[in-house]
Formats: C-alpha cells, sequence, structure tokens
C-alpha cells in the first residue's frame, strides 16, 4: 500500500497568534494519527513557477490515513484556532508511486 502525503502551502498568513495556536493543537492531533512530519518552513530555494511560501510536508503511512487524520475530531479542533481568516493556504493529500 503506497504511502500518502499532506502538504500545506501558506499563501497568506493573516493572524500569526492564531496560527501558532493552531501548530500547538494540530502536531500533536496528526502525530497521533500517524503523521511524520518531513519538511515544514519557507522554501531554501524556489524555481520556476514556485513561490516563496510556507510550506508544510506530512507522510502517512496511507492515504485513508491521511484524510481521516484530516478528519478527526482532535484535527478538527486545532482549524477551530484557525478561525475564518487567519490563513489563506492550499492543502493537498496525495497517493504516493
Amino acid at each position: 500500500m503506497p504511502k500518502a502525503y499532506f502538504i500545506s502551502t501558506y499563501h497568506e498568513i493573516h493572524n500569526p497568534d492564531a496560527l501558532a495556536a493552531y501548530a500547538k493543537l494540530a502536531l500533536p492531533a496528526l502525530t497521533a494519527a500517524g503523521a511524520t512530519f518531513l519538511a515544514r518552513g519557507m522554501p531554501a530555494k524556489v524555481k520556476e513557477a514556485g513561490k516563496m511560501q510556507r510550506t508544510v510536508l506530512i507522510e502517512f503511512e496511507s492515504l485513508q490515513a491521511a484524510l481521516d487524520a484530516y478528519d478527526s475530531p482532535a484535527y478538527k479542533e486545532a482549524m477551530r484556532e484557525l478561525g475564518d481568516n487567519a490563513v489563506v493556504r492550499d492543502i493537498r493529500i496525495i497517493e504516493g508511486v
């Protein structure tokens, strides 16, 4: 069964305090759901049409594990900390090859 990856890119951060509160809850929520954080932060370099924006890359044992983590009550609690306007981000959940 292929692994899956949860990729977040932050286009805008409007409320760093809300993002910090989210991160405090999201890290343990996703880790408890089997997440392995592979990378997070600003890119060292961007190429082609890339954008210099915060990126987070998380690995899960399967696509279902990643989907379940996103839908888990603990992660939903973390999302509530973000509110509606703290960040503009793109989250993609993709299955590995």
